[in-house]
């Protein structure tokens, strides 16, 4: 399984689409950032991830401190670090009144009818709940504003109907039709990663771009397949198609790490998961994670995340509607 599969087995994201609007000009609506969102839309979560599709029409994207984007019809834009925002039919429009987050998400997915009534854009509106690490590994090196637009993927034409149907089904007396529209919020997430991992162009970095590399994503499929293994860095090299000097400078670059302080880094994730998750004892995660005592991995765990492991285990509360944490 490689790297990016793997990390979102472990973590198992949370979501939602929340919000199908259709707007006509001239419109402006404001968003607030996440924080202040998260509560309302996955109470107890780290850390929520908006994000926005337009399956018809064209609008803007303005972000204080940004140069504004144009939006048009299958692009979906990710706040990778969840700024408020606003969106419009035109630039300097100011917004609206609206109604307040907490009403809007009384009914989910709601459904809402905003503008002037003019040319009409459709938006659907989204989050992704999870872990405060997971989202530093999955958005570091990121731009604030990510876009990528999903109808010249292959999964594209199936992703929009998909979720036009389980829409539809959300508003049904049948029974599911809720659960599945957060399934595809998951899909349509983890598409615009492999869209963003693809369209690789000189000076990204972190983690994702790292993927998209052939010497380090090699190297970081390895370690996710085999976390235990007592790797060194001349075997990950040979693994990786490249010398010792030439992927230490690589993922360094790219990930900000290096590829042993990466592979501790996922062990303690995955050892936190376990934790979080089953009742394993201390000596068999340890083992599961490429300790060969429990002390060493009790060692390493405190420097990760600040206390021994039965003790972050005692004090673990999983937030609500999160079946697994890192």
């Amino acid at each position: 399984m490689d790297a990016l599969s793997e990390t979102l087995r472990v973590v198992q994201l949370v979501g939602a689409i929340f919000l199908q609007g259709r707007f006509t000009a001239p419109w402006c609506y404001q968003s607030p950032h996440a924080d202040a969102a998260a509560p309302l839309l996955e109470p107890g979560a780290e850390r929520v991830v908006i994000f926005h599709m337009v399956t018809e029409g064209g609008c803007v994207v303005e972000l204080d401190g940004q140069p504004p984007m144009w939006l048009s019809a299958g692009d979906v834009i990710v706040f990778s670090q969840g700024d408020a925002h606003r969106m419009g039919s035109a630039l300097g429009l100011e917004p609206g009144p609206g109604r307040s987050l907490k009403e809007l998400l009384q009914r989910r997915p709601r459904q809402l009818n905003f503008g002037g009534g003019g040319d009409t854009t459709r938006l659907l509106c989204g989050y992704l709940a999870c872990d405060a690490r997971l989202a530093r590994l999955l958005l570091n090196g990121l731009p604030p504003l990510v876009r990528v637009n999903v109808r010249g993927s292959n999964a594209g034409i199936w992703l929009e109907a998909s979720v036009r149907y389980a829409l539809a089904e959300a508003r049904s007396p049948r029974p599911g039709g809720a659960g599945v529209l957060a399934k595809l919020a998951e899909v349509l997430f983890i598409e615009v990663l492999r869209l963003y991992i693809n369209e690789q162009s000189a000076g990204r970095t972190g983690w994702l771009a790292g993927l998209g590399d052939r010497v380090v994503g090699a190297a970081l499929n390895a370690l996710h397949q085999r976390p235990a293994h007592a790797w060194t860095l001349e075997e990950l090299a040979r693994e990786a198609g490249a010398s010792r000097s030439v992927l230490a400078e690589r993922f360094q670059q790219l990930v900000g790490i290096s590829p042993m302080q990466y592979l501790i880094q996922w062990r303690m994730m995955l050892a936190a998961n376990l934790l979080s998750g089953s009742k394993a004892p201390l000596a068999r995660i340890a083992e599961d994670v490429g300790y060969q005592t429990d002390t060493a991995f009790s060692r390493a765990f405190r420097r990760e995340y600040g206390v021994p492991p039965a003790a972050w285990r005692r004090g673990r509360t999983a937030p609500s509607g999160l079946a697994t944490t890192l």
